[in-house]
């Protein structure tokens, strides 16, 4: 996330306003609740991590251990029991 001026987008009567309240500092204004996006839309990480967690499932149907995999993987046992647990479900 960059960051903006002010003085770039927003009247100056705002941002003397702002300026009563929080001279000088940095604050985070959210988006409005009917345009947030959900995690990973922006990007295409969560289709390379379903991908990545098919894989595992997959390796693992075809005999590897939940500790080969972590290794495989670079992720601990317990991340790859919750990606077991959370395939197995959605079969």
């Amino acid at each position: 996330m960059g960051y903006r001026r002010a003085e770039e987008i927003l009247p100056m009567e705002i941002i003397e306003l702002i300026q009563k309240y929080v001279d000088g500092e940095n604050i985070y204004i959210p988006r409005k609740e009917n345009q947030r996006k959900e995690w990973g839309n922006a990007t295409l990480i969560r289709q390379e991590m379903e991908d990545r967690n098919k894989r595992i499932f997959m390796d693992f149907q075809n005999g590897y251990k939940v500790q080969e995999l972590a290794i495989k993987y670079f992720l601990s046992s317990k991340s790859i029991q919750r990606i077991l647990r959370k395939m197995k479900q959605t079969l």
